[in-house]
């Protein structure tokens, strides 16, 4: 009887953290579940206005192409099309406001499990994932969308000495498809240093390695680009050069991270030769 009652206690004591994290978890989804749906609500209440944000870089694609600028004409062909639309942008820039929110509720819920040392590696690395993310998305936004809707433009066939007239009338649900998929593909490849900085703070990737895989990397690259951009050559290759120079930046902040473990490592090992040394002369 006493060894049932034995075993029924150290269940009872197994459990009990479980449900403890287990109620920490919920209140930290909690957390970010609300974080998000009041971004989302107040971003659908300014859709039309981020959906117009939006379409300046048409605007002067638009001008590039020697069109007047301020005609720029979307349409929808389905009743719901726009509202859908709207609610496409609500949840597109309510992750993007809620996500220091979010982000926040991991690192709670992570950061008592960490050491202090961890504690302080890990917290640069989640500032620096949305302001890489915001830079990607500002690379999108300034850069390469007006190329890639200066690219389309180029193929109308418009004016008066054209027989049939050829224009492009972007569908409102098409072209935030587009825009969104350019700068979400755009913010995951600028999240590229932060996951190999991580992985060779932990030890599973090495500069070395890195630098020996260069001729892959770049292969792959050029696929990525392919599979996450528009089927046209100025998105691809935008999207596969800056992959590139952030492998090259990786593979310095990798040397950089083992450099400085290099670095604690033997400053470690001069102060545990110095205490033993200290020791065997108060011993002796």
């Amino acid at each position: 009887m006493n060894v049932h009652r034995n075993d029924d206690d150290e269940i009872d004591k197994s459990s009990a953290p479980l449900i403890e994290h287990l109620v920490e978890l919920r209140s930290r989804l909690m957390w970010s579940i609300g974080g998000f749906f009041v971004a989302f609500l107040f971003c659908f209440f300014f859709a039309k206005e981020i959906f117009n944000l939006l379409v300046i870089p048409f605007q002067w694609a638009t001008g590039w192409a020697g069109l007047d600028a301020t005609k720029v004409d979307l349409i929808y062909t389905a009743p719901q099309e726009f509202f859908f639309t709207q609610i496409k942008i609500a949840m597109f820039g309510g992750l993007v406001l809620a996500f220091p929110v979010i982000a926040a509720q991991i690192y709670k819920f992570v950061a008592p499990g960490l050491y202090r040392n961890e504690r302080g590696a890990f917290l640069p690395f989640l500032i620096a994932s949305p302001i890489l993310f915001l830079i990607g998305g500002a690379l999108v936004y300034f850069f390469f969308t007006p190329m890639v809707m200066w690219f389309f433009l180029s193929m109308q066939q418009v004016g008066p000495d054209t027989e049939i007239q050829i224009s492009l009338l972007p569908r409102v649900s098409e072209y935030l498809g587009l825009v969104m998929t350019l700068i979400f593909s755009f913010g995951l490849v600028f999240q590229l240093p932060v996951v190999t900085t991580l992985m060779t703070r932990v030890g599973l990737l090495t500069a070395a390695g890195l630098a020996d895989k260069r001729k892959y990397a770049i292969v792959i690259a050029f696929v990525v680009a392919a599979v996450l951009t528009p089927p046209d050559p100025v998105s691809q290759i935008g999207l596969a050069l800056p992959t590139i120079l952030l492998y090259e930046i990786s593979i310095w902040l990798a040397r950089r991270v083992e450099r400085n473990r290099a670095r604690t490592e033997g400053e470690s090992a001069e102060t545990a030769e110095e205490t033993s040394e200290t020791d065997e002369s108060a011993s002796s």
